[in-house]
């Protein structure tokens, strides 16, 4: 006699596997994790340690160095600079924020910006400076140093570019992996996937600088410059996403999904900078490719390729760890059996034929 029910359990089991299973709780986690770090990157930004320069009359300033070092919760890191010509070359060469400079002949400040570095910092220095004027009796007017492109209004240009390169980076190692097994069969395997790769990474990085660039007037700055970033931004993330794929099998996406849509999109700097975002966020943006790239990016199409070095060498880095796990684990032994398209399985051949 059949136990009711038996038969729907039995399809269950067929239809979901253990393995399916724990798969659909990493998406579901991944889900949450995206919420989590998206939300919680973004929902309130307050500055920290946001450095403004003081250039004011000797007498004057101890007295504004010490007012913006009492904004609360550690919002101003205050310097100062000799004069407006200094403080603005410290603004193009992204070694501050802004930097308010006093008219010791009248009542009136200006307070120089540069927006391309962020927005929402120019407005924040905007906005300490305006309380601390107003309460000695002063009024500050605002000029931007670093303004803009015309077609780059909110200052994201820069950010959703890094991101679609990143996006095509994994997509292509995933695409890879997928359709003949996560791990090569061989070095010389892996050394086709790298190269496929790289050439991708080329057209990537030259078609999205040219959409960004040309088509939509969108991103100022060298074609050649930010095509080379793209390509490197594709390649170090495509890199490394073989080599979770190579370790890790099918769960390598996912992983591969946690560092550089969940983590390293909101702490990339694109929405807020870093001394706008909280304290892990701030952290961990500059060290991952998102950011990085980020950076270069910026740095390229509004400051004249200052501080460079860093971000280069964070995708350099990551570059070659993914490349370098990559071969390690294809020397270490045979592919990992993932059940994926071309993952090695061997074909049973019916007796007799």
């Amino acid at each position: 006699m059949a136990v009711p029910g038996q038969g729907f359990v039995a399809e269950l089991k067929s239809a979901v596997t253990p393995r399916a299973a724990m798969l659909v709780i990493g998406v579901l986690l991944l889900q949450l994790g995206f919420i989590t770090s998206y939300v919680g990157a973004l929902h309130h930004p307050t500055p920290h340690k946001l450095s403004i320069a003081v250039v004011a009359p000797p007498q004057v300033t101890p007295k504004l160095v010490q007012a913006l070092e009492s904004v609360p919760d550690e919002a101003v890191k205050p310097v100062t600079a000799p004069d407006a010509g200094t403080a603005t070359q410290q603004i193009k060469g992204q070694k501050i924020y802004a930097a308010l400079v006093v008219n010791p002949n009248g009542t009136e400040d200006t307070l120089l910006t540069g927006s391309a570095r962020g927005t929402s910092a120019a407005k924040a220095a905007e906005s300490i400076t305006t309380a601390l004027d107003k309460s000695q009796g002063r009024t500050v007017k605002v000029e931007d140093v670093v303004p803009l492109a015309k077609g780059d209004t909110n200052g994201l240009t820069a950010f959703y570019l890094v991101i679609g390169w990143c996006v095509g980076g994994y997509l292509v190692a995933s695409i890879l992996g997928i359709s003949a097994g996560s791990k090569p069969a061989n070095v010389h395997r892996l050394l086709i996937r790298l190269g496929v790769l790289a050439l991708y990474s080329v057209g990537a990085g030259l078609g999205g600088t040219i959409i960004a660039g040309p088509v939509l007037d969108a991103m100022p700055g060298s074609l050649l410059a930010l095509t080379a970033i793209g390509a490197l931004v594709v390649f170090t993330v495509g890199a490394f996403t073989m080599a979770l794929q190579c370790l890790f099998g099918i769960i390598g996406i996912g992983l591969a999904v946690l560092v550089f849509v969940v983590l390293g999109n909101p702490s990339a700097g694109g929405v807020y900078p870093a001394p706008m975002m909280p304290p892990f966020w701030r952290a961990i943006g500059s060290l991952i490719p998102n950011g990085a790239g980020t950076s270069a990016t910026k740095s390229i199409a509004y400051f004249g390729s200052t501080n460079l070095g860093v971000p280069l060498l964070v995708l350099v880095v990551w570059a070659v760890i993914g490349t370098g796990v990559a071969f390690l684990a294809v020397l270490r032994g045979p592919r990992v059996d993932d059940g994926e398209i071309g993952a090695g399985r061997p074909v049973e051949v019916p007796a007799g034929a």
